[in-house]
């Protein structure tokens, strides 16, 4: 059982927030995915036909989201090792893009122009991109994974994002003034049409916003997808060819099947006797 013995706040936040393999600090990923699930359906909501009270009660409930993410946000800052290496990290990057649309709106400079609300609000597609965080390592939730299974997870999670924030700025350059694209759900409809080649023809962009996302989305695709089954494929091989033996010194798992001893610590890990 995992102890914490540090008595510090930031060592607290640390243990249970950057560093955690505790219970508590499960639960508190756990928590936070939860936020991100309903922060990207906030947004996919808010571009049907919804009345007047019940938007502005996704957006109160979107403020009391980012107001924990911005908790959590300035809580890894603090508890962070190196603050500069943090600030800059990918995931910091993509946590801060996911606070700031909202946060920009409460300010004058930005609330007040209509063209830059737009633009805050469709941003806050890339949101989505905080769900990398939970695939960052094999240490999943409760329990893990193997690294095969997480490059499959991998590849699914880029298949999301790529179809997701496709379909938000799909949506954002075409819903005006194209009639076929009236909510979240035809955007995404295009885009899962456009990126598998089928090509139907009954959506078609009529922007050049619409007509440039329509080629950054097969682009990315083409780019991406290959990229993410290559590495599923490269780990399947790899381990098709090892043995499922995990070495009890090291903790190295995966070896050579002809091999007797560990070849990071030179531990027996198989050692084959007459007759068996």
């Amino acid at each position: 059982m995992v102890k914490n013995n540090h008595g510090s706040l930031r060592e607290k936040i640390r243990f249970y927030l950057i560093d955690c393999n505790s219970v508590p600090g499960k639960l508190i990923d756990i928590f936070i995915m939860l936020l991100n699930l309903m922060i990207c359906a906030i947004l996919v909501i808010d571009t049907y036909n919804i009345s007047d009270a019940t938007r502005v009660f996704f957006w109160n409930l979107e403020v009391v989201i980012v107001f924990f993410l911005i908790i959590e946000y300035f809580a890894r800052l603090y508890g962070a090792r190196n603050k500069l290496k943090h600030i800059f990290n990918i995931y910091s990057v993509i946590d801060l893009i996911s606070i700031l649309p909202t946060v920009l709106m409460f300010i004058p400079a930005f609330s007040l122009n209509i063209g830059v609300i737009k633009i805050l609000r469709v941003f806050r597609v890339l949101r989505v991109f905080r769900f990398l965080r939970f695939t960052a390592d094999q240490h999943f939730f409760f329990g893990s994974i193997t690294l095969h299974l997480l490059k499959v997870l991998r590849l699914l999670m880029t298949l999301l994002i790529i179809f997701f924030v496709s379909s938000g700025f799909f949506w954002f350059s075409e819903h005006s003034v194209n009639p076929n694209v009236e909510n979240f759900g035809d955007a995404f409809y295009f885009s899962v049409i456009a990126l598998t080649t089928v090509g139907f023809g009954d959506i078609t962009p009529l922007s050049e916003g619409g007509q440039w996302v329509t080629v950054l989305m097969i682009l990315s695709g083409i780019i991406l997808i290959p990229w993410q089954v290559a590495q599923v494929v490269k780990e399947w091989m790899y381990v098709s060819n090892k043995k499922d033996i995990v070495c009890p010194e090291c903790g190295l798992k995966y070896h050579d099947k002809d091999a007797s001893h560990c070849k990071t610590c030179g531990h027996v890990i198989y050692q084959v006797h007459n007759g068996d």
